[in-house]
């Protein structure tokens, strides 16, 4: 068949719907059809899966003429998602095509929900299409004769590629690609992203950046232009000094009208904790939404969370409370609108989140903004302009992550083993290993056989074996298991199953919540009240309970830091409120008392100005320092700060820190001009100075806990009886210091410190924030006490040592003094 008759094909289909493809799904099928590699990049709601499943199906038809009537089986393409959640949605879409093409081929999911029957019923006759995750792809090759099950795969295709980029999910997508390449001679693959600023080089990563596939590929653009509208919901009235959470649900009534004029609106929290609060909230003032609204994040149970998504889908439902477990390409037709609750943190996963809502091609798309605090429209108004100029962030990508490298490679030891010297050279075209040297490759090598130098005594650490072909293998059934149990690298606090005492599964919470739980507590989950039993068997047992509480669990990783794209547009926009012009956006001249306020306490700093305040009260001098770039540089900067100003003179230092600015307090007061002459805030000795100013060893050993997990070193346990989340640490701990005393060269030892600096600690952007500040003027004020940009700052260190209610009223009574002044 030629390529028009072929075209032809698809674009009767899309007649037959009413529909007309676009230039982008066109040119993709054409380059898909040539036997090019690519990346697409298309908004979300435009079509993207149709660019691929069409010239996958294409393809099949062009190579079996008699399709109508000969079948052949096997596999053909595999689609890899990151959201399980998404898995369903995908398989609808490829069947709607081979369906309607009369292609007899068959679809199949194959994720961590999938049964083991099915998982069987696979093994024996896989079907055609594959819907997978990276975590079931390295599970498939750890099966033996997996290269026969894959040799006739002619696409992957990585949906979502702007969500594994710069993870070590993609990083173990990565190592995938490189073997797939190499079992499949005619595979092509290709890459979807919505919303990503490094395009060539996410492409590079997909592709690798020394192989045949990169040289034979494609960047496909599409030109469609959607429009999003951000409303921000602004207060009729705002305190003068604002703080974290206070602002979020007194506008709970502004959010009310936006959910009964729309079809069904999805309203975005940022943590499962507040997801949980809004819609305990929004029940007990409105009992009238009961049956019409529900909850969604990924800690609720699968059929609670699958019923959600039907739900949205035939329109029973007017709101849903949810997290980013809504975010990524689940296509709800019926949403008209979003809101934002709080700060996205970055333009990406607000784009995100707004092309949820007008999920079509040519539907606008409708995003509310809810300020948690006054300060938070300043974040709307840069989003605004993020939407305008289309500014969206690049994705960092991993080098050099040993620990999934290990898994991997045990993974290809369980399955038929591997030739060392043929898997290095797949493993250095990838763009994580293109510098990998040999001396590292070969202790990977004896880290597998001896469980590296220190530990070459211990069997339990040996787990592959060479045979006499110089085979690597596993040849231990207790070895393999273990490692089948635990492939992947998402590693986090332990999760605990909640049930009911007489059965019934409610989800999973964090150890981390329920080890500071008694019986008789009650706390609030997935929409219900319920009172805690006990711990059995990695299980939590509840009852229900009709006591009110304010306890909510709460998960780790709830705290987002700004992006460095969203620090630079938050920065612009505070300028503007400086410069007190007339272009000022809404948001901005909403908050003219705030910044009146603060100029008669303080100033508010222009763009060539950094501002330091200093000011006491009866918990001591307060120096607060404002570079408005995220809090994980200012956890950075502040210890590092500190560290500097007591080689000047003997001081200890508390440190507090948010998105906007860092606090460093203490007994006496510090000579601030001192500060600014010696030049404290330097990028000279950046690196060695941040070691000695951070406990960067402790930091490290919480790191090295999650590195021992994924490179096989620490067993989590079986499912339904893990390993207690201090016994993983004490585990990783010991190793750890084994390793720091005996054996410093260890690579998974040193990646622990690597990561910690570059990740955690974000010692680029660090680096980039004191050139920046290097070229400003230093504005010292003096001030008579808090001003209100200082107030966020220091309420958040009092919301470490109070509960909520106790905070509440002493940062009331604090605003209120304030206010009288």
């Amino acid at each position: 068949m030629t390529q028009k008759e072929l075209f032809n094909i698809a674009e009767q289909w899309f007649q037959s719907q009413n529909w007309k493809p676009f230039k982008f799904q066109k040119d993709t099928w054409k380059a898909f059809l040539q036997g090019k590699h690519g990346l697409l990049n298309a908004p979300t709601g435009s079509g993207k899966t149709y660019a691929l499943w069409f010239p996958i199906v294409l393809n099949y038809i062009k190579k079996n003429p008699e399709y109508k009537t000969k079948y052949q089986k096997g596999l053909k393409a595999i689609w890899i998602t990151p959201l399980r959640a998404l898995s369903l949605e995908i398989k609808q879409s490829a069947e709607r095509v081979t369906t309607d093409l009369g292609t007899q081929m068959t679809v199949g999911i194959r994720t961590g929900d999938t049964s083991t029957k099915e998982r069987a019923q696979m093994k024996r006759q896989m079907p055609d299409l594959l819907i997978t995750t990276p975590e079931s792809l390295q599970l498939l090759l750890a099966s033996k004769g997996y290269d026969k099950m894959l040799k006739d795969c002619s696409a992957i295709v990585v949906d979502e590629w702007h969500e594994l980029l710069g993870t070590k999910r993609g990083v173990q997508m990565e190592l995938g690609l490189s073997r797939l390449k190499a079992v499949s001679k005619n595979l092509r693959i290709w890459g979807i992203s919505a919303t990503i600023g490094n395009l060539e080089q996410a492409k590079q990563v997909l592709l690798g950046p020394n192989s045949p596939a990169f040289e034979n590929s494609v960047l496909i653009k599409a030109e469609i232009d959607k429009k999003i509208t951000v409303k921000s919901i602004i207060p009729e009235s705002m305190e003068t000094f604002p703080w974290r959470g206070h602002l979020g649900i007194r506008l709970l009534e502004d959010v009310v009208p936006i959910i009964n004029k729309s079809k069904t609106t999805l309203l975005f929290t940022n943590t499962r904790s507040q997801c949980e609060i809004w819609f305990q909230k929004i029940l007990q003032k409105h009992p009238e939404f009961a049956g019409e609204i529900a909850m969604h994040h990924g800690s609720i149970d699968k059929e609670t969370r699958i019923w959600v998504e039907q739900a949205i889908r035939n329109e029973s439902l007017k709101a849903v409370v949810c997290t980013s477990s809504l975010d990524l390409g689940v296509d709800f037709a019926p949403v008209e609108t979003v809101v934002q609750i709080g700060g996205p943190k970055g333009v990406a996963r607000f784009l995100q989140r707004a092309g949820r809502s007008g999920h079509r091609p040519g539907k606008e798309s409708v995003i509310y903004f809810l300020p948690t605090h006054a300060i938070e429209l300043v974040e709307a108004s840069a989003l605004q302009q993020a939407v305008r100029q289309n500014a969206v962030e690049d994705r960092i990508p991993f080098l050099n992550t040993f620990d999934v490298l290990l898994q991997y490679l045990t993974t290809l030891a369980v399955s038929d083993g591997f030739y060392p010297d043929q898997i290095f050279e797949e493993v250095k075209q990838t763009f994580c290993y293109q510098a990998i040297s040999k001396d590292q490759w070969q202790w990977l090598l004896n880290f597998l056989v001896l469980g590296s130098q220190s530990l070459q005594h211990y069997d339990e650490y040996k787990k592959v074996e060479i045979d006499e072909k110089g085979v690597f293998k596993v040849n231990s059934r207790t070895v393999a298991m273990r490692h089948r149990f635990q492939i992947g690298t998402i590693v986090g606090d332990a999760n605990l199953t909640v049930r009911y005492q007489k059965g019934g599964y409610i989800g999973t919470v964090e150890e981390s919540f329920v080890s500071k739980m008694t019986p008789g507590d009650v706390f609030t989950f997935a929409g219900r009240n319920l009172e805690f039993i006990r711990i059995k068997d990695m299980q939590v047992h509840v009852r229900k309970s009709t006591k009110k509480t304010n306890k909510v669990p709460s998960w780790m990783g709830g705290r987002l830091t700004l992006s460095a794209q969203m620090s630079e547009l938050l920065r612009n926009e505070l300028y503007s409120a400086s410069l007190n012009n007339k272009d000022q956006s809404p948001e901005i001249k909403s908050l003219k008392h705030l910044f009146d306020r603060q100029r008669s306490e303080s100033i508010v700093p222009k763009p060539d100005e950094f501002l330091i305040e200093t000011f006491e009260t009866d918990d001591g001098h307060h120096h607060i320092f404002y570079p408005f770039e995220g809090r994980f540089v200012h956890e950075a900067m502040g210890s590092l700060l500190g560290y500097r100003i007591s080689l000047l003179s003997p001081i200890t230092f508390s440190l507090a820190f948010n998105d906007y600015g860092f606090e460093l307090l203490s007994d006496q007061k510090i000579d601030m001009q001192q500060v600014i002459d010696n030049d404290l805030f330097s990028k000279e000795y950046l690196l060695d100075d941040l070691q000695k100013s951070l406990n960067s060893t402790e930091m490290a050993r919480r790191k090295f806990r999650d590195i021992a997990v994924i490179s096989g070193l620490v067993f989590t346990g079986y499912p339904h009886k893990g390993i207690k989340m201090k016994h993983l640490q004490s585990n990783s701990g010991l190793l750890f210091n084994v390793f720091r005393d005996y054996e410093p060269d260890n690579l998974l030892f040193q990646q622990a410190f690597t990561e910690t600096f570059e990740h955690q600690l974000e010692e680029g952007r660090l680096r980039i924030a004191l050139e920046r500040i290097a070229t400003q003027k230093i504005i010292w004020k003096e001030c008579k006490g808090h001003t209100p940009f200082s107030f966020p700052i220091i309420t958040d260190r009092l919301r470490e040592k109070l509960t909520s209610e106790k905070l509440a009223d002493r940062i009331k009574k604090m605003a209120a003094i304030l206010t009288k002044k």
